[in-house]
């Protein structure tokens, strides 16, 4: 009876703190905040450099590196605001984000993700329990997110990192062994909570490798885009394709399946973009893992022919050139991933409103 009472004291107690343990909490409304705090940020930030970059606008590159500087921050506040975080846990959570973040390296997002639903809980759990809130509010949610970030950030990292070296292992296979696997797993990176860009970024992925990832990850962004229209419309499209695919995340936590279509679609158009076009990313290796965001990947591309041409290893930028990249970043993955989503749904493992982002 005793015990009872405990368990039912403790479960007040947690429903008195909006604490609730639940895969849609963490899995759904945490990452899909998650998502567009890194969206908001980093990508944002990378779409401004990028277009400063190609302009010659110092100002734009300047605004860009502000952006992308506080991707940490923005991804922990926004994970805290959906988990309904008070404005002194809400505003602590930046720096745990900073923390989770750095130490996390590539797997920065992923680290975000884990420490700051921690430390946001942690931070709710003491709001408002004590005459001195304005202290011990924030002395627990930072040293408590801080601090488990030391202790697992690393490790995550050290995951993220063993993804990148299956990337590594796939680049020296042939180019059709390498197409298909480093197009998936980049692509399917992009879409989970990891820094896709950051990988690429870390490993110098460029030239075939480089160009199977762009093509894995435009299937992923514009695979979704095109699937989700009816849900979606031009907002969705606009945010998906352009923006980034990790905003599926939560309804691919509610029904996996609808994954299947735009991973398929990496696995066709990675090959074609390393056996028949030879597409290469020879730009920054950060575009490598960007996609359709901002085009920048396409930008990229771009950027490594006339730095080709620049090098002398290139004469001109050809008609197979642009085609290959059309082909590969927008018309096929749009066209494949339709297909198959209409083959799945007919078969029932996809149904209406599957695709639909809150």
């Amino acid at each position: 009876m005793s015990e009872g009472r405990k368990k039912g004291a403790f479960g007040k107690f947690l429903e008195r703190k909006n604490i609730v343990f639940s895969a849609k909490r963490y899995g759904i409304d945490a990452l899909g905040a998650m998502a567009q705090g890194l969206f908001a940020s980093l990508l944002v930030g990378t779409i401004i450099g990028t277009l400063g970059e190609q302009t010659g606008s110092g100002l734009l590159e300047e605004v860009g590196g502000y952006a992308k500087s506080v991707s940490g921050p923005a991804m922990a506040v926004a994970i805290g605001y959906a988990l309904q975080a008070p404005p002194l846990v809400l505003f602590s959570l930046l720096a745990v984000g900073a923390a989770a973040n750095a130490l996390g390296g590539a797997g920065g997002p992923l680290a975000v993700l884990v420490v700051a639903i921690a430390a946001a809980e942690c931070g709710k759990a003491v709001s408002g329990e004590t005459k001195v809130d304005i202290l011990v509010t924030p002395l627990v949610t930072i040293l408590a997110g801080v601090l488990l970030a030391k202790w697992c950030a690393p490790a995550i990292g050290a995951g993220a990192g063993a993804v990148g070296r299956l990337i590594m292992w796939a680049t020296e296979l042939q180019p059709f062994f390498m197409g298909i696997l480093v197009s998936v797993i980049v692509g399917i990176a992009l879409t989970l909570p990891i820094s896709s860009a950051a990988i690429c970024a870390a490993l110098s992925l460029t030239g075939l490798a480089g160009g199977a990832a762009v093509a894995g990850c435009c299937a992923q962004m514009v695979g979704f885009a095109v699937m989700s229209f009816k849900e979606n419309g031009w907002g969705g499209l606009i945010s998906q394709g352009l923006g980034t695919s990790m905003l599926q995340m939560g309804n691919i936590v509610r029904n996996p399946r609808i994954w299947i279509p735009a991973t398929l679609a990496s696995a066709v158009t990675g090959p074609i973009a390393t056996c028949i076009f030879q597409l290469q990313m020879n730009g920054p290796a950060v575009s490598s893992g960007m996609g359709t965001c901002g085009l920048v990947g396409q930008i990229g591309v771009y950027t490594g022919w006339l730095a080709d041409i620049a090098a002398g290893t290139r004469t001109a930028i050809t008609a197979m050139d642009w085609l290959g990249l059309v082909l590969v970043c927008f018309v096929l993955p749009a066209v494949l991933s339709t297909f198959l989503c209409r083959a799945l749904k007919r078969i029932g493992w996809i149904k209406e409103g599957d695709l639909k982002l809150e």
